[in-house]
């Protein structure tokens, strides 16, 4: 297993899992929520927050962005897409609340001058995107950038996660098992194919969860889940289409602390007695 070494934390086996809080877009194109919910995260005990950054004119068609879409920015879908986009101005906002508050913030770039922007912050990694997976080019633009990356496999087959793999290379890199529904059904988790990602790869393999509820991501730090990232939200009701897959603030304050009582829980895996153990051997240890 290789580790990898992002925001001066290692992430890797028997390594504590580095929890992220995918902001992603619901912040619904405010700067100020994005900012409230980066303190929401803090709050909960997450180690680092994510964003999404398109262009959004290479990302979509002219045809898909005509297409009509009702929502807060208006008529089409390029309405839509458009207002969720963050600008240099919000970003470096963003930046200095993350700063202020210690914690380390990256993005998945959907095309390449999405990473030449984010490249202006320094960030500590990047996170790749299941849709951008057989995107070979962008997976080079980012390679290029000689910082770590997070490689989401969702809507993958084994052998384009192969292919991946074989044009970024394993060096400072995690793979993210996800499932790219929104809300993910818990029998299409499939959560072991975590450890099989690890073994067949030889890398840290992270958990992405799109799931309602938080027994299942737990449960993915107990099949080795290095990194756990789950959608946060300000509350599930609010407009956008990520929000009602996400985590509220008092939820992922409880994810932080039941991953945290897990990684104990799971020890070492050598069998001994504890010292709390032996007044009871003593009392009821029956010898024949």
């Amino acid at each position: 297993m290789r580790p990898v070494r992002v925001a001066n934390r290692t992430i890797g086996a028997d390594e504590p899992v580095w929890i992220v809080a995918e902001i992603g877009i619901n912040h619904n194109g405010s700067v100020e929520q994005a900012c409230q919910l980066i303190a929401a995260a803090a709050a909960a005990g997450a180690h680092a927050v994510k964003f999404q950054k398109r262009t959004v004119d290479l990302v979509y068609t002219a045809a898909e962005l005509a297409q009509p879409r009702e929502s807060v920015f208006g008529t089409t879908n390029g309405d839509l897409k458009r207002g969720l986009e963050l600008g240099f101005d919000e970003y470096a906002a963003i930046d200095r609340e993350c700063r202020g508050r210690g914690l380390a913030w990256f993005a998945s770039c959907w095309d390449e001058p999405s990473v030449e922007f984010l490249e202006r912050f320094d960030p500590p990694c990047y996170k790749i995107a299941s849709p951008c997976l057989t995107d070979h080019e962008l997976l080079r633009r980012h390679r290029k950038t000689g910082r770590p990356l997070l490689l989401s496999t969702g809507m993958s087959t084994t052998d384009q996660i192969d292919e991946a793999v074989a044009v970024l290379g394993k060096e400072d890199l995690v793979l993210m098992h996800c499932t790219s529904s929104y809300p993910s059904k818990a029998a299409e988790l499939n959560l072991k194919a975590i450890p099989e990602l690890a073994k067949r790869h030889g890398v840290p393999v992270g958990y992405s969860g799109h799931e309602v509820g938080l027994a299942t991501t737990v449960a993915a730090v107990t099949l080795g889940a290095a990194v756990v990232e789950r959608h946060l939200t300000l509350d599930r009701a609010l407009w956008g289409s990520d929000q009602a897959a996400s985590v509220e603030p008092q939820g992922f304050a409880r994810l932080v602390k039941d991953i945290t009582a897990v990684e104990v829980a799971l020890g070492d895996g050598v069998k001994r007695v504890y010292e709390s153990e032996k007044p009871a051997m003593r009392k009821l240890r029956r010898v024949l």
